[in-house]
């Protein structure tokens, strides 16, 4: 009998991966909701079958929200519906609220009365894994590495939203008894990353030798997890973890904005050299920070590790080979997503490719 599985923003980067990662066990049905906003991508997903429903829809919409509660059962409902993008929260912090505080919180409330309902053998299987960030905890300036018990200090509208939606998981746990989980990552990289974000953006500027702007020194340093690693170790809490917890998310991979940004252009100049010879690293520009951006983010997943025997595949090395060689092998879901979302994604013209694009 198929277990099911419902995901919520399975059209985006990391949704996309766990929702393909599911269906390649053949005990899951999975259902994916996605509003489908510009960094939703319907060709990142398989298409409709016995095992695989999509559904366009909002996680704001409580009918449709009780509409496949009540339909297909799940067992669990794994949220990654957020706006995620740190530049468009300070260009327009509101949506960021409505989306990553309100429609959670209807997800939330929604799903625990459909589940407070169930009979109880049903209530004890069921789970809800909200899937949410390192940038909650701001910035580790001190040399440390942020712990699941790291006060959160919220430094940009995004991290700020992300940090009330955890809260409000936190307390459907503990006031109603509703069984959550909660996963805070580090970067994500990997294959089928809008490329708004740092390392699509710098791959394909670079390879039609555009300019490369970065952030002020370039020495923003993140923790880079592969985002399959990610999806393994979402499914990992969601087969093991204790409820109420939550659990970190890192890939023990910290590097400068720099580091990636070289990584790149040696990588490319290395598979398919510029026709005038140069380095691409002389693509590279520095321009003006962005507001509130956060020095260093790190990881300590000791607890993932110790607690449910998880631990990365992929080192940033590694990683970053696969992403780079899929990005060269899959022009044509660039073609589908340029085409489809021109207006929003930043690849490398006007006024504003004049950023580097990070979380």
């Amino acid at each position: 009998m198929l277990k099911t599985i419902l995901v919520t923003g399975g059209a985006g980067f990391i949704g996309g991966c766990f929702v393909r990662q599911m269906l390649g066990h053949s005990t899951y049905r999975v259902i994916t909701l996605d509003k489908l906003t510009y960094a939703g991508v319907r060709e990142s997903i398989p298409e409709d079958s016995d095992r695989h429903v999509f559904v366009h829809g909002d996680i704001g919409d409580v009918d449709l929200i009780k509409k496949l509660l009540a339909e297909y059962s799940p067992f669990a409902v794994v949220n990654f519906a957020a706006e995620s993008h740190v530049d468009r929260s300070i260009d327009g912090p509101r949506e960021f609220v409505e989306t990553n505080v309100l429609k959670t919180f209807d997800l939330l409330n929604t799903t625990y009365h459909w589940w407070k309902d169930l009979a109880e053998d049903e209530k004890e299987k069921f789970r809800f894994l909200h899937v949410s960030t390192d940038e909650v905890y701001g910035s580790a300036d001190d040399g440390s590495q942020f712990k699941e018990t790291t006060p959160y200090a919220p430094n940009s509208p995004y991290s700020a939203s992300k940090a009330a939606s955890d809260f409000f998981v936190r307390a459907m746990h503990h006031t109603f008894g509703f069984p959550t989980l909660t996963t805070n990552c580090s970067n994500n990289y990997g294959p089928y990353q809008f490329p708004e974000k740092l390392i699509p953006l710098m791959v394909l500027n670079a390879l039609a030798g555009k300019p490369l702007p970065v952030y002020g020194d370039g020495m923003n340093i993140r923790d880079w997890l592969y985002v399959e690693d990610h999806c393994s170790a979402i499914a990992t809490v969601l087969e093991k973890g204790r409820l109420g917890e939550t659990y970190n998310v890192g890939g023990n991979s910290e590097r400068t904005n720099i580091d990636i940004v070289h990584i790149i252009c040696d990588s490319l100049d290395a598979i398919t050299p510029l026709e005038s010879g140069k380095s691409r690293r002389e693509l590279i520009t520095f321009v003006k920070d962005r507001p509130g951006h956060d020095r260093r983010y790190a990881i300590d997943c000791s607890k993932l590790s110790s607690e449910l025997g998880w631990e990365p595949q992929e080192t940033l090395e590694t990683g970053m080979e696969k992403t780079i060689r899929w990005y060269l092998d899959n022009t044509d879901w660039l073609e589908v997503v340029k085409a489809k979302h021109d207006s929003s994604v930043r690849l490398g013209q006007g006024d504003q490719a004049k950023k580097e694009v990070t979380q």
